[in-house]
């Protein structure tokens, strides 16, 4: 036999259980934003993707691990537009930096609404996502204060990282329940707010 049919055979069986896994968070996902995540049972998700529950556990050891599982997807997808939009907005002045920011999360948490609602009424969206990937999304905006005014002496840069992402974030939160209007509104106000406090900080750190 050669040496690489033992991997060729076993491949089709991991792309069936990427394919099942899937499945499972896409249907949870689903019932979560239209049920709640506490009416939904990990017995009703087996049945909607269309498997028994011994298999469905083979993937997963109970609901809250899906829930986490797609809580970190979301905040995963976040922070991989961050890390772009930091990088690319080297040049921009801190307003349009942060609007960017702040519509590329809320294109994300918008495409997931009724799931974001679902985590944010049950809690979880606070309880096991933010926790673990807050120190990352702040560590980039930390980063991109540095890269845009350089060493700050009078002002403690991680707490402007925190203030920075967690109204920008709060802000991107909201969308879920706004109309168009409302949300530009907000953004931009948002975005004027935290660029001129930037820009303030800069010129006592430049004076």
């Amino acid at each position: 036999m050669p040496p690489h049919a033992d991997k060729q055979r076993k491949r089709p069986k991991q792309d069936r259980a990427k394919e099942t896994r899937a499945r499972i968070l896409t249907v949870a996902a689903h019932l979560f934003g239209t049920r709640g995540i506490g009416n939904t049972s990990t017995n009703r998700i087996a049945t909607e993707a269309g498997m028994s529950i011994g298999t469905l556990y083979r993937y997963f050891n109970d609901r809250d691990e899906i829930v986490k599982e797609l809580n970190n997807s979301l905040f995963l997808q976040v922070e991989e537009r961050y890390s772009q939009l930091l990088t690319a907005g080297a040049n921009q002045a801190p307003r349009d930096a942060v609007i960017d920011l702040i519509r590329s999360a809320v294109d994300i948490l918008v495409a997931n609404g009724p799931l974001v609602r679902a985590l944010v009424a049950d809690l979880q969206f606070y309880g096991s996502g933010i926790p673990e990937f807050e120190p990352r999304l702040r560590m980039l905006v930390k980063l991109y204060i540095i890269q845009f005014m350089g060493p700050i002496k009078h002002v403690d840069i991680d707490v402007m990282a925190f203030v920075v992402l967690n109204a920008g974030f709060a802000t991107a939160l909201r969308s879920v329940e706004l109309d168009d209007a409302e949300l530009d509104a907000i953004i931009v106000g948002t975005a004027d707010m935290i660029g001129a406090w930037v820009d303030s900080v800069a010129a006592i750190e430049n004076a």
